[in-house]
């Protein structure tokens, strides 16, 4: 194989064969295929796209790269859940619980947050004790315990995506539907699922900005999860607003304790069950029965004691990891809330240090935000608009001014 060759070929907009690119990651895996050449080939590919068939061979040669999950037979159905980021976003922490109570196996490989977006395994690791680091025999015991895992990506777990993403962020060819497909998609593909839904998040929140950008990769993700013989969903979602009334580490953990016992912000325990029920194999009402009636708490809890962490120490988290400066924000005026920009919301927490801006930074647990004010919400002076929990006096006074920049109330 001639890497120059096929490099130049793709930037001409040839289709290449699954054979081609399947050799090209498995050489660029083992160290033959320089980042140089592989940064290349990635901006031939940001620039003139990739077919479905070549998206599905890219998918599957980072799949290959490394083990993917097996299972024992006769295992009840095994189903997953990706979200493209947002602010707020602690879906997962509900849905994988809710999902195995009724009777699938979930097993969850997350990510940690980046930029503005929040990540699964960092609000895990806020739960004291919670590991993370299992190998794929150790999540596959657990299954067959609990129908539940939640954990990263192992050194063996599709290494070439893990490689090729480090490089597509310093090479400016992070934004690519076909890159950013096969990333996402060999990563749950190597969990051997039977059925996948995918919560496509769009606008200042996230990652795609427009409608039309969630769609294409909708399509897209849908189109390889075909060609690989997985049933995918997809379900858009705007983000534009953060999801629930909390956004930080422990924070929206205790959010999520609050959903998983029936309680919780409405769009939060709506949206989860919008994805459960493409996935789950029961009824939307049987979900809501199982959020209500304490199954998806317990189940959580014995996730929570399987991976190290205390179940007593759920109810404790507030005092935990308690910000030394909690104080609210109070609106000037009174009205409707028009606008609670996620975007600026997502800045101001990561500037708080929720977040974080490379992936080798530490996040801060305690910090954050609650008890936010909701679009459509009458609000009247006086009232607050959210809580800000900060280290230090500096740090709440950027994210006050923030949060002001990013509430909007109408008189009218």
């Amino acid at each position: 194989m001639h890497v120059p060759t096929l490099i130049s070929r793709k930037r001409e907009g040839e289709e290449l064969s699954a054979r081609e690119i399947g050799l090209l990651v498995a050489s660029y895996a083992k160290g033959e295929v320089p980042d140089y050449q592989m940064s290349a080939f990635a901006m031939a590919v940001f620039f003139k796209g990739m077919t479905p068939a070549e998206i599905a061979a890219l998918t599957r040669a980072m799949m290959e790269s490394g083990d993917c999950f097996v299972y024992p037979p006769d295992h009840p159905p095994v189903v997953d859940k990706h979200s493209t980021g947002g602010i707020g976003d602690k879906v997962s922490l509900i849905l994988a619980p809710l999902v195995a109570c009724a009777g699938c196996w979930v097993p969850m490989v997350s990510g940690r947050g980046l930029g503005i977006t929040g990540g699964t395994l960092d609000k895990l690791e806020a739960i004291p004790g919670f590991n993370i680091h299992l190998s794929l025999a150790a999540a596959v015991a657990q299954l067959q315990k609990t129908g539940v895992v939640m954990m990263g990506q192992t050194d063996r777990f599709c290494p070439a995506d893990k490689k090729l993403y480090a490089l597509r962020d310093v090479t400016g060819t992070v934004p690519s539907i076909a890159l950013i497909t096969a990333s996402i998609m060999s990563k749950k593909l190597a969990e051997t699922l039977d059925r996948l839904v995918l919560d496509v998040k769009y606008g200042n929140g996230a990652f795609m900005q427009t409608r039309a950008d969630a769609e294409a990769l909708a399509v897209s993700m849908i189109a390889v999860g075909r060609e690989m013989g997985v049933t995918v969903d997809a379900v858009l979602n705007p983000m534009n607003e953060p999801l629930g009334r909390a956004v930080g580490n422990s924070l929206e953990v205790i959010e999520s304790l609050e959903t998983l016992e029936g309680g919780g912000p409405a769009d939060l325990r709506e949206i989860t069950l919008d994805l459960a029920e493409k996935i789950a194999g029961v009824s939307r009402a049987d979900l809501e029965k199982l959020l209500d009636d304490g199954s998806a708490r317990r189940r959580f809890n014995q996730l929570v004691a399987a991976q190290g962490g205390d179940p007593a120490d759920l109810p404790r988290l507030a005092e935990i990891h308690k910000a030394p400066i909690i104080r609210e924000v109070i609106a000037s005026a009174g009205g409707v809330v028009v606008q609670v920009n996620a975007g600026l919301v997502g800045q101001a927490a990561l500037q708080l240090g929720a977040g974080r801006a490379r992936a080798t930074d530490g996040v801060d647990f305690a910090v954050g935000f609650d008890q936010f004010v909701k679009c459509g919400e009458p609000i009247h002076a006086g009232q607050a608009v959210c809580r800000i929990h900060a280290r230090t006096a500096v740090d709440f006074d950027m994210a006050e001014a923030m949060i002001e920049k990013a509430v909007k109330i109408s008189a009218h």
